[in-house]
């Protein structure tokens, strides 16, 4: 398993430097975040080697990066150009949103029409292209990414289960059967955690509650089981570590550092326990 830092937090920050912060985290791999404001924008697809090849200068690889189109258009086509061009071989795509005031069904037809593209740009490139799972989308749960993954292809295309987004929002499942679900196309996961509490009541006397996001060894994820189970089905994609804390970049950072150690026990006790 290759374990990525997600560069979200880094935003703003020149490339050498939100390079040299993955690095000192204790990362060996970044997954690239290319978006306006990032570490490269998307109009300047151009610049994607040159970030690539900064991150690698600070020991550090790139397996993956993150864009939000979800249009097989021709700017989308010179920008996943660049990333294969680049060496980036997995490419997770934007967030087909669901719009409750139009049929799910043709919403799901559209999709798939775009995913058809995909697919196309992904066998010109060499790249994979990936849906996360995520609130307020067509994709929120296995059972409903499935109906844009059937018949594709997962050497071009896959799936990307987060588990955290799954129980803070609307796709909460066993993670047991997500990962079923997907099995042909699971390359990447998602790590974070969060949880749900409870807020004060309204004037109507219901209860409000609110989500927010956790330490890795706090929240409603259960690591402890998953990652022992990635271990043993030798899992081989890439686990991209995110920080949503909603706190300072630097204390941000600081929890992300702690994670990080986390998850790394789990996965050597894990194997440790395969060797037994």
């Amino acid at each position: 398993m290759d374990i990525a830092y997600f560069t979200k937090t880094l935003e703003g920050l020149p490339l050498e430097e939100a390079a040299e912060i993955t690095a000192g985290l204790g990362f060996d791999c970044a997954d690239l975040l290319i978006r306006d404001g990032h570490a490269v924008s998307p109009d300047q697809p151009e610049q994607v080697v040159g970030a690539v090849k900064l991150f690698a200068a600070a020991g550090l690889r790139t397996p993956m990066a993150t864009i939000d189109s979800t249009r097989p258009d021709d700017a989308t086509s010179r920008l996943l150009g660049h990333c294969g061009e680049a060496g980036i071989g997995q490419i997770r795509l934007g967030f087909w949103r669901y719009d409750p005031s139009r049929r799910w069904r043709v919403q799901i037809d559209e999709a798939r029409r775009d995913l058809d593209g995909f697919e196309h740009l992904g066998a010109r490139f060499g790249i994979k292209l990936t849906i996360q799972l995520h609130g307020g989308t067509l994709h929120s749960s296995g059972a409903l990414a499935l109906q844009l993954l059937t018949g594709r292809d997962p050497g071009r295309i896959g799936v990307y289960p987060d588990p955290a987004n799954q129980i803070v929002r609307e796709g909460s499942e066993d993670w047991r059967l997500t990962l079923d679900i997907l099995a042909l196309w699971f390359c990447c996961m998602g790590v974070k955690n969060g949880g749900w509490f409870p807020g004060v009541h309204g004037a109507d006397g219901q209860r409000a509650w609110h989500s927010d996001w956790q330490g890795l060894d706090e929240g409603m994820v259960r690591w402890n089981e998953i990652i022992p189970h990635l271990v043993a089905t030798g899992f081989a994609g890439v686990l991209s570590v995110h920080s949503q804390y909603r706190v300072p970049r630097q204390q941000a950072l600081d929890k992300v550092r702690a994670d990080l150690a986390y998850l790394r026990r789990l996965v050597a006790a894990a194997k440790e326990q395969s060797h037994a």
